[in-house]
């Protein structure tokens, strides 16, 4: 019998140090606490869960190579733009609640803040495809596309045709796509792409053998370039669901919201561009004028201020995480949200919590309709809490929303890729911006009235009435939040 006491000394030791090894790799209390129940409450299969998916094998190898990559870009556009930042903060009227945010997302993701912008709010497909068209033709010396997914439909292909020709121009054309995303492209797709002579490149590309790792880390980011001066970013992927002109009987109202940019800001979305393109191509790009024209002081029509947030798993902080949090700690007034998956984490429902609780006007637009039952019960465990401090949850009616967009007070707008959930905060390449502006700040709140117009608010008493099996689940299922 001494063998079998041998063993499970053995296999306690495997425990404690398989914890400890969670405890010591693991940054989120959270995660780590759902980490150790697995392990603790099913043994073998939690640690198996864990080496697969949990520990953080990208940044020890993959993405700190990548980090090293791209210092030499990094140094670059430090030298280029980094210095009128200042400037601007100092002579531009931004509010001083929020010289502290950009202060840390300058520091934090070698962001500057940009002037010279003329920025135009892009509502559904409808809106942004028409517009991409017409600036992919305006093209005159390079188009760099990026997008987590990409379709071989109708839209999709306007698009791609218009990038052929533009390749047979002689023009650079760069198109990075996400091998998860736009797993649907089909290689007679790329092929026909690169026939034309449009550079491709699938971001971190799907193999078997490390197929845990590869389907998280994704390229989440929607990212056009336009000879360095105009840039597209936001929530609206390559496809046709996005919009609602087709002539589909059963097509799903798409809500949806992105960005078209002309100015300096564009050269930092270009920054990440060719950061991501030297990661996943075989002809790297260096640092040029021509992907870096000079703008700083180009006159607009508009002269917008505006700051590109971005993170990922090559991230030193979670810069759009703690972008958020600040963010929200700085409002005054009143914080509305547009989020397709809400599942925030602690510190930004304390956040949250606070604001409401200091009398802030705290509201949240959500889909009606949610594509999973699992993050549906986390994320309503969350909105439990909120409702109990008194926060006003919209579910939107009309069809799915997938806008991801935050208004703060009435001068800060910030809309991007990201959404408000632990795969955007800690696995997923993401890209927010950021619009001090009371100017746009108005538009995206008046999108926002509109929403709600088509949604139906939460009856706090009812839902705090459900039955208590109910929210047990929700909360058992928060639990396992992390891994959502």
């Amino acid at each position: 019998m001494n063998w079998i006491i041998a063993l499970q000394i053995i296999y306690a030791l495997i425990v404690i140090l398989v914890i400890l090894r969670v405890l010591y790799d693991t940054r989120s209390g959270t995660k780590a606490l759902a980490y150790i129940l697995f392990i603790v409450f099913i043994p073998i299969f939690g640690m198996l869960f864990y080496f697969s998916f949990g520990i953080n094998y990208r940044k020890r190898k993959l993405y700190t190579k990548k980090i090293v990559q791209d210092e030499p870009l990094r140094k670059r556009l430090k030298n280029k733009i980094n210095s009128y930042s200042n400037s601007i903060l100092k002579s531009v009227l931004v509010a001083d609640k929020y010289h502290n945010l950009i202060e840390f997302i300058h520091r934090s993701g070698n962001s500057p803040l940009t002037a010279n912008n003329k920025v135009e709010l892009l509502i559904n497909g409808e809106e942004k495809f028409p517009a991409l068209l017409k600036a992919l033709e305006s093209a005159t010396s390079h188009i760099h596309i990026e997008y987590y997914i990409y379709e071989n439909d109708i839209t999709g292909n306007q698009v791609a045709e218009i990038l052929k020709r533009k390749a047979e121009q002689g023009i650079q054309v760069r198109f990075m796509y996400d091998d998860f995303g736009s797993h649907s492209l089909g290689e007679q797709f790329i092929n026909s792409l690169n026939d034309a002579g449009v550079l491709t490149a699938p971001f971190y590309k799907i193999k078997w053998y490390a197929l845990a790792n590869r389907i998280n880390y994704r390229n989440h980011r929607k990212i056009v370039i336009i000879d360095g001066e105009i840039g597209f970013v936001g929530g609206i992927n390559m496809s046709d669901k996005y919009r609602n002109d087709t002539n589909e009987k059963e097509h799903l109202y798409w809500r949806d919201t992105h960005l078209i940019i002309k100015g300096q800001a564009a050269s930092y979305l270009q920054y990440l561009f060719l950061c991501d393109w030297n990661f996943c191509s075989n002809s790297p790009l260096e640092y040029s004028e021509i992907y870096f024209p000079d703008n700083s002081k180009q006159e607009t029509i508009q002269n917008e201020i505006v700051q590109i947030a971005a993170s990922g798993p090559d991230s030193f902080q979670p810069v759009i995480f703690y972008s958020l949090l600040k963010a929200i700690n700085s409002a005054k007034k009143s914080i509305y949200i547009t989020s397709p998956y809400f599942i925030p984490g602690e510190s930004l429902m304390d956040a949250l919590i606070i604001a409401i609780q200091s009398g802030l006007d705290v509201k949240l637009i959500i889909p009606g309709v949610s594509d999973s039952k699992m993050v549906n019960a986390a994320a309503n465990s969350y909105y439990t809490e909120l409702l109990e401090y008194g926060a006003k949850i919209y579910k939107y009616n009309k069809g799915f929303v997938h806008a991801k967009t935050m208004i703060v007070d009435h001068d800060l707008a910030i809309i991007g890729s990201a959404n408000m959930d632990y795969r955007s905060f800690d696995l997923n390449f993401e890209v927010n911006a950021l619009l001090y502006s009371e100017k746009i700040a108005k538009q995206l709140k008046d999108v926002f009235n509109n929403d709600l117009k088509v949604s139906e608010q939460i009856d706090a008493k009812t839902w705090l009435n459900r039955p208590k099996r109910v929210h047990l689940w929700e909360k058992i299922v928060r639990l396992l939040s992390p891994f959502l």
